[in-house]
């Protein structure tokens, strides 16, 4: 917590019906106001001890890591259900989980390009003088842990995150395209608020930006007002702007004073709409006015400052605790790691630290109660939009969300001869249907857009028994398209083939035979023969 003679808040804050304190000695005796002032004191440094063991009770938790990543829990794992084994006759399969990266990166989201992260630069001290404030929520000295979250985090279990000890979340609402200039919202923006409010999180927002006028600043912070004004932002309302010094950036060739201009437009205008502006960049674009101009910025705004030291990712809590380097540099908010793992969060999360607190929760804006939102299934998938009529190879099943997971639930199941149209399929193995207006998603494998299209024998089938079954020696590397069972024996009727494993896709096996006329492969699988449904496995390059 930063000490009364390092920053008095009354003075670098503008605040409205500033009230003036009564003159004490006017109204009681010297000795009783020199008491009254002990007690005073007494009570703020055990105020101050009180928000420090919080916030180490919180930040304890904690374990970042560069290297290895940064885990909330202290205990590393994901709460993740086993997976199911699929049916053999193709009824349905399971997905891995997408990494964004690997699923298609998505070219009119700027933040795409971070792998859904935030900046991980790091840089030197800067002052903080005048900050504009919001006076939503009565603001209290104090350190806070948080989290910043999109949709690249996938779908978050709130309920899970408020437990782990999590005080505030920083939502991103949305993004201007680099392509083509427009204004999209995170498809997990308003789910993100709902839930984790929901679940006693207070939250701030995060708005990427493009702009390359101050105009197209105004309208994105207004854009952003509107879009928060139903809920209860009670933390500030950021401006992110990376990736300026690519070329195939809107922001391209602006002078760092141009830059400069947009986003005080963007943060002057967020603080009239009624919320706490703050400034996001790494260290070193802070530095010395490095990439923006930093001696201007800190004049208004909060900082929020990202910073990936030693002493963040081996000290522990202590050291996050009494480390003072952002603080000192200027920064109302630390963002210490880029590869934090939260109970309830299904991808790495960025983790902060917040050098403020709140008495209670800002009101929303607008008093009309938003619409429930739903979370974003497509969030860690990238979807090409297209539209055609599908039919099922045999039969499929059509789940509620694109996954096999616990979370997932058959709604549906198409077959063969049956049509629905496809309005986007995924590389990660996945279409979207639609029928009377109700989505679906079902195995793309499992799916023909040839109608006349009508199964034959049942894969495998053929080898009966499968103990006479011949093979064609092999010694390629092969992988699971989705998933396969691998069986003791090249059949699905003899009672002794029994599923010995699961082989997923990611899962590398040498094939070491293949028999051509029944549809089988033998394969090694941690020093065991094993067989499975060739039209199942895909060659490994």
């Amino acid at each position: 917590m930063r000490q009364e003679d390092e920053l008095d808040f009354d003075k670098h804050r503008k605040r409205e019906g500033k009230r003036e304190r009564p003159d004490l000695r006017s109204l009681i005796p010297v000795a009783a106001v020199s008491l009254l002032l002990l007690i005073i004191i007494s009570v703020l440094i055990a105020a101050r001890a009180g928000s420090e063991k919080k916030a180490a009770a919180s930040a304890g938790s904690l374990q970042s890591a560069q290297e290895e990543g940064a885990d909330f829990s202290g205990n590393g794992t994901d709460g993740s259900s086993p997976r199911t084994n699929p049916a053999e006759n193709g009824t349905d399969g399971s997905s891995p989980r997408t990494d964004p990266a690997e699923s298609g990166t998505d070219p009119s989201d700027p933040q795409d390009a971070l792998s859904g992260g935030m900046s991980s630069q790091t840089g030197e001290p800067a002052d903080v003088k005048e900050l504009l404030t919001a006076e939503g929520s009565a603001e209290t000295a104090g350190q806070t842990v948080g989290i910043d979250v999109s949709k690249y985090q996938g779908t978050i279990d709130w309920q899970q995150t408020a437990a782990s000890g999590v005080d505030f979340a920083m939502v991103r609402i949305g993004y201007r395209t680099n392509q083509t200039g427009e204004i999209l919202a995170d498809g997990n923006a308003r789910y993100n608020l709902q839930e984790a409010q929901a679940n006693g999180i207070k939250t701030g927002a995060y708005f990427f930006s493009t702009a390359v006028t101050e105009e197209e600043a105004l309208q994105e912070a207004d854009w952003m007002a509107d879009y928060i004004s139903q809920y209860a932002v009670t933390y500030p309302v950021a401006y992110n702007c990376e990736g300026f010094d690519d070329p195939n950036s809107r922001q391209y060739g602006l002078t760092q004073a141009q830059r400069t201009d947009i986003a005080i437009a963007f943060l002057t205008r967020i603080c009239e709409r009624g919320y706490t502006p703050m400034f996001y960049a790494a260290k070193t674009e802070l530095d010395g006015d490095a990439c923006w101009d930093t001696s201007r910025l800190q004049q208004q705004f909060r900082l929020w400052i990202a910073w990936y030291p030693d002493t963040a990712a081996k000290g522990g809590a202590d050291a996050l605790l009494t480390d003072s380097s952002v603080r000192d540099a200027g920064g109302a908010m630390w963002q210490y790691s880029d590869r934090g793992t939260v109970p309830g969060i299904p991808e790495q999360v960025d983790l902060n630290i917040a050098y403020f607190d709140y008495e209670g929760t800002a009101d929303a804006k607008n008093d009309m109660a938003p619409e429930q939102a739903f979370a974003d299934a497509e969030a860690l998938m990238r979807f090409s939009e297209i539209n055609e009529t599908v039919t099922a190879k045999e039969k499929v099943n059509l789940r509620d969300i694109p996954g096999q997971g616990d979370d997932s639930t058959v709604l549906a199941t198409l077959s063969n001869g049956e049509t629905m149209t496809r309005t986007g399929i995924s590389d990660s193995g996945w279409s979207r249907l639609e029928s009377d207006g109700q989505i679906f998603y079902a195995i793309s494998s499992y799916l023909t857009t040839d109608l006349s299209y009508r199964p034959a024998e049942n894969e495998g089938a053929g080898s009966g028994d499968g103990l006479k079954t011949k093979f064609s020696p092999a010694g390629d590397t092969v992988t699971a398209k989705i998933e396969v069972n691998l069986r003791a024996l090249p059949s699905v009727t003899n009672p002794d083939a029994v599923i010995v494993a699961v082989l997923h896709n990611g899962e590398n096996v040498t094939r070491t035979g293949v028999s051509s006329e029944y549809g089988w492969s033998r394969v090694e699988y941690n020093g065991q023969t094993l067989y499975c449904i060739s039209s199942y496995l895909t060659v490994v390059e």
